[in-house]
Order: C-alpha cells, then structure tokens, then sequence
C-alpha cells in the first residue's frame, strides 16, 4: 500500500488510532530512538498522532538494555517487521550493509515510508533508493544519516532549495577533527593524538574509518547527492586521509598564516561536480578554521543566499535520534494531512578527476643546504609551468626543509614536479604535499 493509497483509505482511523512503527535495531541510536517515541505526549503534540513502537528486529533479544522494552516487541527477523502489517513505517538504525540494505528495499516496494539513519547503505546505494522510492510514490527520509543530530538535509532540500547552493566545504568526522586540533593546538604528534581521542571514546579500536576519510567521503557523497541533485556515491568521492600530517607541518603552516584540517569539498562546476576529502590547508579566518575538537562543521555556499554555517556534535545516540525521530514525525504529519510524499529526482553528473582539480598547493621539502639548491628546486617548478606564491626556509646543519606554497595549479603539473623533485640528488625527501583550500 503506497503512501497515498494509506492516506485515502486509513486517513480517518488513523487520526483516532495513531500509527505504528517497526524498528530496525536497538543499539545506541535505536534505543534513543524507542525512548523518544515512547513519550506518546510529545508524539501526539508534534505530529497531531499518537505514534507507537510495534515491532524491533535486533541480533540478540535477551541482551539487557539500558531501557524497558516489552519482549514481545523483539524478534530476530528483519523482515518480519517490515512486512508486518501492524508497522506503518519502518525506522532502520542497524548501520552497516545488510540485512539493512534489503529491508530498506522490500519496506520501499510494499509502500512503506522509510527513516534511516544508515550512512553507508545512503552513501554507496542513496540514487537507487531514492529513484525507487519516487517510482513508488512512499518516503526516504535520511536526516541521520548525515551530522548526527545537526540539521543538514532538510535545509538543504527545503529552506534552502531556491538558493541555487554551488559549495559545500564541511569537516564531517568528529575524531579526525579531535586529532587535528590537538596536534594544531598542543603540538601533539599524530600518535600522541590518536591515542587520546581513544581514551576519550571519539576512536574505535581500528580508526581506519575516520583517519583515512572513508566515514567523511560517505557523508559528502551524500550532501552533494541532495544539494546537486546529481547521483553520486561514496565511489565518486576522492580521498586522502590525514595520517601523514606532521607536529611540524602545522608549525610551518601557522608561520604561512594558515591551520589544517580534513575537509570534505564539493563543487557545482556546471557540467562537472567536484567531491573530495582530503586535509587542506585553511586560512586562520577561514569559518571552518576553529572548529575545535569533536565538532563538525558544514559551510554551504549559494549564488543568492551567501555562506551559511552549520554547526555542532556530529555524533552520538541522543542528537541522531532526535533527528530520526524528526524524520518520523514529518512523515507522519503528512499522512495525517494527506500530503503525497516529495522524493527528489537525481540526474547522473561528471565527476571532475582529482589531477583535473586547480588548487594551491603546500610542499615541505628536505634538501641539501648548499648554494643553488634552491635554483633547480624553482627550475623545476618553471618547467612545469607551477608559479610559487610563498617560500619558508630552515636550515638544519647540513640539510634545509624549504617549505612553499603555489599558485593554483592542477593536480597533475604538481604530480610532474614532485616526479622531477625525487629524481634530484639535493632532494633529500619530499616530507609532505597538502592542498590549500582558498579563502571564501
């Protein structure tokens, strides 16, 4: 039954009886989720309905959980909840691939509304979905997905969908963004880093995920999915992680006016989208440039509306919740109102190559201290026809780190000259290549 057929023949029973829910985990998030939904006061005041939990799949039914829930609401079968006829819309909070990514399909082709918070499945399989869900006529509603409990795509879908929004420069991976502050802050080394955003619960064991920007390029993926309409995944995004960063990278980008941070950048380039994830050199007044520790920040860029700034926790039970249980609510506003389901429509969009991309770029080199060392270091930059902009020199005994910033340059004239700078005997090491991010 799609959305529309619910609304016409249950419209009036439903307003009496309320709706019902079938939850698809019960871990932190899902179980922030049962709570807020069990408070039939706050439900019935924000959606005109009482909203009710009827069914939760989880993997281990006699676990203890941190809140009360009858055990007759628990079964270990995913589909048993999405297709039972008691749940009217199906809430997904499991995280990962599957069974999410198929529940997720079987609630779409029943006609069920769906909330999920899942930013993989919406990364690597969101055009799918959402082109499905529009051919049926029922709700994708991702908020979670994305930011936690910052709001980032109803913004952009609906307060923001006449601004026309061409950039989006955001850090979106709260450990990555802990790292990096410390290291900027306290010199800390990246190790020294690491092991304190362990301790503080912002890493995983294996941190693979954030340090090497697969979390970050996942949720850019989706952003630039709402905020071009264009049908990217998480496959079209490029990524760099921030594992090479170094204690004396930051000082050398503090003496050049600038700080470091990973950045997640997508660019309307008309026939062309940019999406990439890589640490970036940023000016010191740069929005983005003093967002401390585990936030995140999204700075969206519009031909009429200007920059725009969200900001905030980008994890966590609670915040996600509340954003999934939003999610909820407007779906079941519009059921109660009989207002048909809004899908966006996506359209497939180039993807501008990495070494295609024209950005400064920062270089710390080690050379021999010598007279013209520094000749045929520029010699080589002339050839590839990369202009420097700024130039840092310190000397260390027999051996200098010079350390220079370009004009812009595509990727693969910069890609020449570090090819042309290792095969040359005064180069010592090429310590480490950075993009810079240009002011707004």
């Amino acid at each position: 039954m799609t959305l529309q057929n619910m609304s016409r023949a249950g419209g009036e029973s439903r307003r009496r009886e309320g709706l019902s829910v079938g939850l698809l985990g019960l871990g932190t998030v899902g179980t922030e989720v049962f709570r807020l939904l069990s408070d039939e006061d706050l439900m019935v005041r924000r959606a005109g309905v009482p909203i009710r939990v009827a069914r939760i799949a989880v993997a281990h039914p006699d676990r203890v959980r941190t809140v009360a829930v009858p055990r007759t609401l628990l079964t270990t079968d995913v589909l048993q909840v999405v297709e039972s006829p008691d749940v009217d819309i199906v809430v997904e909070v499991m995280g990962g691939d599957e069974p999410a990514r198929g529940a997720l399909l079987r609630a779409i082709a029943l006609g069920k509304p769906v909330v999920t918070a899942n930013k993989r499945v919406m990364a690597n399989e969101g055009p799918d979905l959402l082109a499905r869900a529009h051919a049926g006529g029922t709700a994708l509603h991702f908020e979670g997905s994305v930011g936690g409990g910052i709001p980032l795509i109803k913004p952009i879908q609906e307060s923001l969908a006449a601004g026309r929004i061409h950039a989006i420069t955001a850090i979106l991976n709260g450990t990555t963004n802990f790292i990096l502050t410390r290291m900027a802050r306290d010199g800390w080394s990246f190790d020294e880093a690491l092991s304190a955003a362990r301790q503080r619960g912002f890493a995983e064991s294996d941190p693979a995920d954030d340090i090497e920007g697969h979390d970050a390029a996942a949720k850019l993926a989706i952003l630039s999915m709402v905020a071009f309409d264009a049908t990217l995944t998480a496959r079209d995004v490029y990524r760099e992680g921030i594992a090479r960063i170094t204690a004396r990278d930051f000082a050398y980008a503090r003496e050049l006016g600038f700080t470091i941070k990973l950045l997640a950048i997508a660019r309307d380039r008309d026939d062309e989208v940019e999406a990439r994830v890589h640490p970036a050199l940023i000016q010191q007044d740069h929005p983005l440039a003093m967002v401390p520790d585990e936030y995140n920040a999204v700075l969206v860029e519009g031909r009429e509306l200007g920059p725009v700034v969200f900001s905030g926790r980008g994890a966590g039970g609670p915040p996600t919740a509340v954003a999934v249980v939003g999610d909820v609510i407007d779906i079941a506003r519009n059921i109660r109102s009989g207002v048909p389901e809004r899908t966006a429509v996506l359209a497939p969009r180039r993807v501008r190559p990495i070494d295609q991309t024209l950005l400064p770029f920062y270089l710390n080199l080690q050379v021999t201290d010598r007279p013209g060392v520094f000749a045929r270091v520029a010699g080589v930059f002339g050839d590839a026809q990369v202009s420097i902009a700024s130039i840092v020199q310190k000397s260390r005994g027999e051996v200098a780190d010079v350390v220079m910033v370009t004009h812009d340059a595509p990727g693969y004239s910069v890609q020449q000259v570090l090819e042309r700078l290792r095969g040359l005997e005064a180069v010592k090491a090429v310590n480490n290549v950075i993009r810079v991010e240009a002011k707004i």
